[in-house]
Formats: C-alpha cells, structure tokens, sequence
C-alpha cells in the first residue's frame, strides 16, 4: 500500500500548530498581573484618586499582584469600582500584552446644595457626595430646599448648563418658598426673580434681551432686583 506521505504530513502541521496555540493559550492564562492601570475617561478634575480606587479594590477584592489571568472576575471588578458614589461608570479588560486597564467615568456635579445637609446635584439629577480632593464650581443651592424643590433646581441647572451665557455667569440660586426661585449673578449685584420652573426659554430669552440692552447704556448697576415672574415681561426694581 502506497504512503500518502503529504496527507501525514497536513496532520502532523495541524498538530503542531494545535499544540503550540494550546501551550501558549495555556501560558497567557496563568500569567502573572502586575497590577491594574486606571484611566480616568474625561476632562473633568478628579473628585476619586488611583489610591482611592486601589484601596476600594484591596479591601473588597484583594491584591492584584502575582494573580494569575485567568482567576480574574472582571465584572466583580467592574462593580466594585462603582460602589463609590463618585463614579459613574467602570471598564475593566485584559489588554492584548495581558495588562489590567481600568476605565473610569466619573459622575459631573452641576450644582451645590448648601444646607442642613450637603451634597452636590449631578447631571442626572441625582444626590452626589463631596468630594475629599476636589471643590467643584458650580452653582450653590440656598434655602428651602424639598424634594419638589431639588426637582425645580435640576431643572434650572439643565437650562443653565446648556446655555453658554448663564453657564459662565449665574453663581447660585436661592430658594425662597415653592416656585420662588432667585438667581445670583457672578459680577452684577441685582438679584433675579425667576417665578417658578415654567416658562423657562421665554424667561431667559427676555432676560438676555434685557441684559445685552442695559449692558450697553451701562445701566446694569443701576437695578436691585429684576423679576421674570411676569408673563413676557421684566420687570426691575432701582436702587
């Protein structure tokens, strides 16, 4: 019986290469990680460190070093990192040279309640811890402050945040009574009366409308109180 010789030799290949992706699957697996490398996704300023995340990590999972790949729960890991209040989302993935990378998104504070308690209002809408290393500068929330007030806040700081002129200008708001709602400017001393949460675009529009005239007949300094609370109007009060 004649050898089919290139048929053995296709196997013997098939063989080879099997064998030497097992053995190498089988050293990426138990590999050793030195560590884990954190990134934090942004440009905002950091209100959670490495060390922080490091320590939050020792403490409910345990030291990374010298852990072989393949014992690593990546989604344990994921969630344990979110346990802290001040992030929002975490990534945790082996990289293709088998480093542990994290990548963290932390929660964006858009306004400061200072009251009997305080914590900051993030983005959405939700209660959010100060920070230890890290003030951010937003707009303070003063006075009456209700669960039907914080939701009126929110949003006001929305609006506010989408709008490049109150973004830079409006430094707190004051909460008289229910939809009694003041904003604090940062250079002008007036005060304005906002009314309640209804109307928003108008308000602001007429406000703006207001201000860019008397800005230019140099009049702002000239007003105490200007109030929005009025259907399509301003209305000021002198000095």
């Amino acid at each position: 019986m004649r050898i089919n010789w290139n048929y053995i030799k296709v196997i013997a290949l098939l063989a080879i290469v099997t064998g030497l992706y097992a053995f190498s699957n089988h050293r990426s697996n138990v590999k050793k990680i030195d560590g884990l490398n954190i990134e934090f996704v942004g440009d905002q300023n950091l209100y959670i460190t490495e060390a922080m995340v490091n320590k939050l990590l020792i403490q409910n999972y345990g030291s990374f070093k010298n852990v072989p790949k393949e014992k690593l729960v990546l989604n344990k890991i994921e969630k344990i990192i979110e346990t802290n209040k001040m992030v929002k989302n975490a990534q945790v993935y082996l990289t293709i040279n088998g480093e542990l990378e994290a990548r963290i998104v932390q929660r964006k504070p858009i306004g400061r309640i200072e009251g009997e308690s305080k914590f900051y209002l993030d983005e959405e809408g939700k209660r959010m811890p100060l920070s230890m290393t890290h003030s951010a500068r937003v707009p303070i929330i003063t006075g009456k402050v209700t669960g039907k007030s914080l939701e009126d806040v929110y949003e006001i700081l929305k609006y506010i945040n989408a709008d490049q002129f109150l973004r830079k200008n409006v430094i707190g708001i004051h909460v008289a009574d229910v939809d009694k709602y003041e904003l604090r400017f940062r250079l002008e001393q007036f005060t304005v009366h906002l009314g309640g949460v209804d109307g928003l675009e108008e308000k602001f529009n007429n406000f703006k409308a207001f201000y860019t005239k008397a800005n230019r007949d140099k009049t702002l300094d000239n007003y105490n109180v200007v109030s929005l609370e009025f259907n399509n109007q301003v209305v000021c009060t002198k000095i």
